[in-house]
């Protein structure tokens, strides 16, 4: 009993690995969210999605029209209704929620801005969707914290990580809420756990340019 315990724990911690590095090099796995195509020179080119950001110095940025082509058909070959929600430029990537046909939200993508890779966003997209996320698979749970509750959990998380900021706009996803935050304008962005109620900050986004 106790070799397979250990077996099951590291087979967890095997999948969590994976996941976290799909989160930081982008493109999705069989048993996540299909194989969604990629963009620009290749997962390890100019730039890697994520904690690396590695660029030739001639390096120009995909214009961002281009950009949310390039999301939006990445989004289609994922869920054939979907659309673009919230676009975003931030100075690390490009970002954008993806939405169905009724405008409930799906997964959340994210481009780099100078190769134009197109990738799921890491963190809660990548670990907390239970329907778009290799962690993702039915939940017997109902959901603890609906949105106007969690849109509280995140007003009392930011009272101490960035005093003054309110919470803006949200969008909801399966199994967990996405929400801007700033003083007087966007400065970030976070997630609060549908379930939990665990908060999330989104920290690499970079500094918020504009939609």
């Amino acid at each position: 009993m106790k070799r397979y315990g250990l077996t099951l724990g590291v087979l967890a911690l095997a999948l969590l690995g994976l996941a976290l590095t799909q989160g930081m090099m982008g493109g999705f796995g069989p048993g996540m969210m299909g194989y969604g195509p990629q963009y620009g020179p290749g997962m390890m080119g100019y730039g890697m999605m994520g904690m690396m950001a590695v660029y030739p110095p001639e390096a120009r940025l995909i214009p961002q029209k281009e950009a949310k082509a390039r999301m939006e058909a990445y989004a289609k070959r994922i869920y054939p209704g979907a659309r673009l929600k919230d676009f975003m430029a931030f100075s690390q990537n490009y970002y954008a929620q993806v939405v169905d046909e009724k405008g409930q939200g799906l997964f959340e993508l994210i481009a780099d801005r100078y190769t134009g890779v197109v990738s799921p966003e890491p963190g809660p997209n990548m670990m907390w969707n239970t329907r778009y996320s290799m962690m993702g698979g039915p939940v017997q749970t109902p959901v603890r914290f609906p949105l106007e509750e969690a849109k509280k959990l995140a007003e009392t998380f930011l009272k101490g990580y960035l005093p003054g900021a309110q919470v803006m706009e949200a969008g909801a996803f399966p199994g967990y809420y996405t929400f801007d935050f700033g003083r007087k304008e966007v400065e970030g962005m976070l997630s609060v756990n549908a379930y939990t109620g665990e908060v999330w900050v989104h920290t690499w986004h970079g500094f918020f340019l504009g939609e």
